[in-house]
């Protein structure tokens, strides 16, 4: 199965729903990423979301639910346990004068978003391959990123050394992780808890906005 009007259109309707403007060229490159998503899932397994129809909400509109979020806290972004490229990939091509780096462990998919970042032409996207302890960058990101990665204590834990006190950690979960706040690191306290409004989703999504102290 491969994109089709239906798919074009869920994603036009849930952009304006989330009062975003997407320009044509925005549009047909999130439509080709989901073409290519859809060709490599098959093979490469990156998500566990089966069905097509299912994508669209899921991943494009989930990942352009943090857009406001993301606009506010710098340049400099990485996209931790990015698997099929959730959030970075729509993130990148909606700020292509922001820098977005793709790190995941798995050498499928980084393999995956390796294409991903040639066959659209992202020059904004850089794709790791390394374990997120074992990554050490020139210098701290303005913001980390991760939907679904792990723990919030373990996001923390695990990215600490990538970011400084004036970086956003924006961790992007399901039901409000009451448990998992009560676990946060002493350094690290809750800046802001957003509810997310994702067009086709049922179930809750939440932002947790995390900073060092």
């Amino acid at each position: 199965m491969s994109v089709t009007t239906q798919h074009a259109q869920e994603l036009i309707e849930g952009a304006q729903q989330l009062n975003i403007a997407l320009s044509e060229q925005q549009q047909q490159l999130l439509l080709q990423y989901l073409g290519l998503l859809i060709k490599w899932n098959k093979a490469y397994n990156l998500t566990a979301v089966r069905n097509p129809d299912e994508m669209v909400s899921r991943h494009l509109l989930d990942s352009l639910s943090v857009l406001t979020y993301v606009e506010q806290y710098g340049n400099d972004w990485l996209d931790v346990g990015s698997g099929g490229g959730m959030p970075g990939v729509p993130l990148a091509i909606m700020f292509p004068e922001r820098k977005f780096t793709l790190l995941d462990s798995n050498g499928k998919k980084t393999r995956f978003l390796t294409q991903v970042k040639l066959e659209l032409k992202l020059d904004n996207l850089e794709v790791i391959h390394n374990r997120v302890e074992a990554f050490t960058p020139e210098r701290a990101f303005s913001g980390i990123i991760s939907r679904a990665f792990s723990s919030l204590a373990d996001f923390s834990n695990w990215t600490r050394h990538l970011g400084d006190l004036t970086t956003h950690w924006l961790a992007m979960k399901g039901v409000h992780p009451d448990d998992e706040l009560q676990a946060l690191p002493d350094d690290f306290h809750l800046d802001s808890c957003q509810i997310l409004k994702v067009p086709g989703c049922q179930g809750q999504r939440h932002l947790l906005i995390l900073q060092r102290q």
